[in-house]
């Protein structure tokens, strides 16, 4: 799982590098550049290309290794760990005041409801 995210992320980068060596190539040839400019963004493409072919092997391997062999608790508890070490905690006294601002909010959203069912309540009592 932790390899498929790195895996999709490392292409995306790729990609964007690509597409502004690309870009920054196609820029040139139009304000006059060079054959050399031109050879760039061929290049460049013919790059992403043989990137993209390896990365959907990659992909695939990945696939296919995952199928063959199941669901495996060590390396769930493993991906897991590395996920949580990536967790921004927050410090105790955020964590109290947030809690104090959501527990203030919810008090006071039941008591505008409270108030608002007592007051239809009033109202259909002296209308029927």
């Amino acid at each position: 799982m932790v390899k498929k995210d790195e895996a999709a992320k490392n292409d995306e980068v790729a990609k964007s590098q690509d597409a502004g060596k690309i870009s920054n190539g196609k820029a040139n040839s139009k304000a006059g550049g060079s054959k050399a400019n031109n050879s760039k963004a061929d290049s460049g493409k013919a790059t992403s290309n043989k990137a993209e072919k390896s990365d959907a092997v990659k992909k695939q391997q990945v696939d296919t290794q995952e199928s063959q062999s199941g669901f495996n608790i060590s390396e769930f508890l493993k991906g897991t760990k590395e996920e949580l070490d990536k967790v921004v905690w927050p410090s105790r006294q955020q964590l109290i005041s947030e809690s104090v601002a959501v527990i203030l909010m919810v008090s006071l959203s039941a008591t505008v409801i409270y108030l608002v069912d007592k007051f239809f309540s009033w109202a259909s009592q002296q209308v029927f």
